[in-house]
């Protein structure tokens, strides 16, 4: 090996560990103020203010939420299997913060652009619910395993809808990968699958709160009914851990959504044909404004929607969402095959 080749190497290497940095500090500064926008958002909603003690209108809740976290007592239950409640949050934020690795950004800006980008995602989220499950185990808390049996049961439920509703987005990119979906939404005549594919869509957007254990599918984690469920007996900078995790989880499941339904960086050619000075706004914008509106849908359904029912989660995904879910696969098919 040349030394050319080494110093070519050695470039490649720090150019992805710059963007890995990048990535994981903007991640970082994103979930930090995703729970500040939300429970301003949800306040408003309710009439009232929502965080206004710390800075200017509570710009600076989230640093003192994450500095009284790092600095509580670390509670540990004396029954507890200490390794692997020890391990359970750190599995959970790992697989969630890997997921970021595959997620196109804009055209070009993608720590690994590999050809199987969304399989990659699905695993890391399957791989992330492992934490959920052995979080509630090594607990030895009743309401945590029951947190922890919920979860899993729910993660199976609803990531088979999921994947479904991803199908027929695949079958029109005619690929795996998320930046060549994104290209083959820009070349068609809609400008974003979520035209042709709404029936998908609507399918991802209602699998992808159930995934995130968001209201009104946030049974694993049930106050009223679990105290606060898998991690009820976590504390501290463990208990943050998870909360890292759910929020990062969002951010991921939000910027599928743009890719694969509404174009990600991109806008359509007739809005551009129409107003051509869009054109000229980054496409990273764009991609934010996208992942921003998914994240705040997340919020008005808390504020709005009552939880529900065990037993009414669970018909949703095996008797409405999957077969909702095939049927599109087979017309997306079809319609691919005449045309």
């Amino acid at each position: 090996m040349t030394i050319d080749t080494l110093i070519h190497i050695a470039i490649n290497i720090g150019i992805t560990i710059i963007n890995i940095a990048i990535v994981f500090a903007v991640a970082m500064l994103h979930v930090a103020y995703a729970t500040y926008f939300e429970r301003k958002v949800i306040g408003h909603m309710q009439v009232r203010l929502g965080p206004m003690r710390v800075g200017p209108h509570g710009l600076l809740q989230p640093f003192a939420d994450g500095i009284k976290l790092f600095f509580k007592e670390d509670v540990i239950p004396a029954n507890a299997d200490k390794p692997v409640f020890y391990l359970a949050p750190v599995i959970f934020l790992v697989a969630a913060l890997t997921s970021l690795a595959v997620i196109p950004y804009y055209q070009g800006f993608v720590i690994a652009d590999i050809n199987i980008g969304l399989l990659f995602i699905f695993a890391m989220s399957s791989l992330g619910a492992y934490g959920i499950i052995i979080s509630g185990w090594a607990s030895n808390s009743k309401y945590a395993f029951l947190g922890g049996l919920r979860s899993a049961a729910q993660v199976i439920s609803y990531e088979i809808p999921m994947g479904l509703s991803l199908v027929g987005v695949m079958i029109m990119a005619g690929s795996l990968n998320l930046t060549e979906i994104v290209n083959a939404q820009h070349e068609s005549p809609y400008g974003m699958f979520a035209i042709p594919q709404i029936v998908g869509f609507i399918v991802f957007v209602i699998a992808a709160i159930a995934e995130t254990n968001r209201t009104p599918f946030d049974l694993p984690e049930a106050e009223s009914e679990l105290v606060a469920g898998y991690f009820v007996e976590y504390s501290g900078f463990r208990f943050a851990l998870f909360f890292l995790g759910e929020y990062i989880g969002m951010f991921i499941m939000a910027s599928i959504g743009a890719i694969c339904f509404l174009g990600g960086w991109t806008i359509p050619k007739y809005i551009t044909d129409v107003l051509p000075f869009l054109s000229y706004v980054p496409g990273i914008v764009w991609f934010l404004l996208k992942v921003y509106a998914f994240i705040f849908f997340y919020y008005w359904i808390r504020a709005t929607v009552p939880r529900y029912r065990y037993d009414q989660l669970m018909a949703i995904g095996w008797k409405i969402l999957i077969p909702v879910a095939l049927a599109n696969i087979v017309v997306t098919g079809l319609v691919k095959i005449l045309l």
